[in-house]
This record gives C-alpha cells, structure tokens and sequence, in this order.
C-alpha cells in the first residue's frame, strides 16, 4: 500500500497508525544512514552504560557530581532507546507505529529530554556550591539533597510528559497519517489532526517556554555567581584549576540547550517545519553519545577510575 492509499484510506474514522517519513525517502540513502546511526546508537548505549558501571563500581566516584552523571547517563541511554531502534527499522522498512506506540514514545521521549534539563539545572547548582561555598559543600550536597533534587527533575519531567501526551490524546487524526519526522514529536502530530489543535499548541508553548526558560535561567544564574568567585581568585593557575572543573559541564549544556533551542526556532518558522527533524538529530542522537566522552576524557578521576577497574577484571 502507497503513502497516498494510506493518507485517503480513512476520511470518517480515526487513525490507528502512523508512518514516520524519517530523515530520507531516497532509497540509496537509507543504508549509508542505518550504518551511520546504528554506529552511533552502539556508541551511545556502550558509552552511557559503561559510564554507569564504572560510577557504580568505584567508590571514588561516590559523589554529588557523580550521582548527577551517573542520572545523566541513565537518562541519556533510556531515551535514545525510546525511538532509536524504531528509527533504523525505518532505514531499511517502511516505518509503520501504532497510535498506541506513538503516544508511549512521545510520552518517554517527552519524560527524558524534560528530565535531562532539570539534571543539567542540579549538576549546574553542585558546582555554584562546590565553588562559591566550598567549607558547607558536605552539608549543603548532602546524598538526602541529591536525592531530592534528582526527584524533583524526575517528577517534574513526568508531568511535562503528562501535559504534551495529554494535549495529543484529546486530538482526532483523520485523512493523513503520515508523520514528517524520525519519531512521533508533538509539531509535527499537530500538522496531521483533524481538529482544533489551539489548546495543544498553548499547552506545547507553556510548558517549552517554562522548561527552557527556567532551566537555562538557573543555569546562566549558577555560572554568574561561579564566574564572579573565580574572578576574585588571586593567582591564574587557581582560576584555571577552577574552571577547569566546569568545563565539560558548560560544553555539555551548550551542545544540549544549543541544537534544541535551535531545533525549534527553526521549526517555528512556516516552511521550516520539515527541516526541524534534521536540526534534532543532534540533541536527539549526537549529544547522548558525546556526554560519556566529554566527561571521561576531560575528567582525570574517571580516568583513574577507569584505569583502576581495568586492572581490577584484566589482571
């Protein structure tokens, strides 16, 4: 059955699946892109999963900065299997998901990306204090604290799920059913429905607007309170060790924040909708599996630890 069948195949009834375009129809590009994302999807799962095995194995690592990468990673390597594998049955098949599928993708992938921000928000605060206040860093970074503050990102990420799953629940789909993107997202679900979309569109605006804008204000707050302290430190080698401490926690922010952000001011733009799914690939694909990297190669305590379990299993 065509694209064109399926778009007219039901005028009075509801959808009951989706085909998601992905990133190409041209025939000869699909195997190039399933080796280069199959590539990137095994470097992700072995990277993320490796970093949490290595956090989990050495009690060097037991710490608040840790506790927050080691969620980070969790995170990163829950969502990227949320759509990746549906994405590179997409390569090589026409790529058919249920409605059911759909919005269960939608919901975790919205649940994880919402969550990651509010991660980077507590991994951003662990080092205004580590900096600014470093004799009350125990007490203030306490594990009940950590705790809490990974719960709070967790809970809050789950009722952002909830408000753009739920504003896609309310929608009928009719007529078309082709979904212009690599997984179900909420733009590209609003161009297929049937009915009014004005309260999903609102609910979508809100709770984007809130999270980046709460998120990257506590952040850019937390750097200009760390940036002050370190200006008012006497000699060079002192700032640099400083922020040198910061650094792939800044890189990571700007690659994760940059590609969204850019991601949907692209597809704010009428006519750019369909290049928005090109845009994503970076936070949605690229950006889980540099994480690892950023921090390992950066950071000589995962270096060490590294080093340390090796010897532990080889020899």
């Amino acid at each position: 059955m065509t694209h064109q069948e399926r778009m007219t195949l039901r005028n009075s009834s509801s959808v009951t699946e989706f085909i998601l375009v992905g990133l190409s129809e041209q025939s000869e590009l699909r195997l190039p892109l399933f080796i280069l994302f199959l590539g990137i999807y095994v470097f992700t799962v072995v990277g993320n999963l490796g970093f949490i095995t290595l956090i989990g194995l050495n009690s060097s690592l037991h710490t608040p900065m840790y506790f927050f990468l080691f969620n980070l990673s969790f995170i990163d390597l829950c969502y990227s299997c949320v759509f990746t594998p549906k994405m590179l049955t997409g390569f090589l098949s026409e790529n058919i998901i249920s409605y059911v599928g759909c919005m269960t993708q939608l919901f975790f992938f919205c649940f994880f990306v919402n969550s990651e921000c509010y991660v980077l928000v507590s991994m951003a605060y662990d080092r205004y204090v580590a900096i600014c206040n470093p004799l009350l860093y125990t007490v203030t970074m306490s594990p009940q604290v950590c705790s809490l503050l990974m719960f709070g990102s967790y809970v809050i990420g789950l009722a952002g799920a909830i408000a753009h799953t739920g504003s896609m629940l309310r929608l009928t789909f009719c007529e078309s059913n082709i979904i212009n993107h690599y997984l179900c997202e909420v733009l590209p679900l609003l161009q297929l429905s049937c009915t009014s979309t004005h309260v999903s569109e609102l609910v979508f605006s809100t709770v984007v607007g809130l999270v980046i804008t709460i998120s990257s204000m506590s952040i850019f707050i937390s750097y200009a309170l760390i940036l002050s302290s370190i200006l008012r430190i006497p000699s060079a080698e002192g700032r640099s060790k400083v922020f040198s401490t910061c650094g792939s926690h800044v890189i990571v922010v700007a690659l994760f924040f940059g590609s969204g952000a850019f991601t949907y001011l692209t597809t704010s733009f009428p006519g750019f909708l369909g290049q928005g799914k090109f845009a994503s690939v970076f936070y949605t694909n690229v950006v889980p599996m540099l994480n690892p990297l950023i921090y390992s190669l950066r950071n000589k305590d995962v270096i060490f630890a590294l080093g340390k379990t090796l010897k532990r299993v080889l020899f």
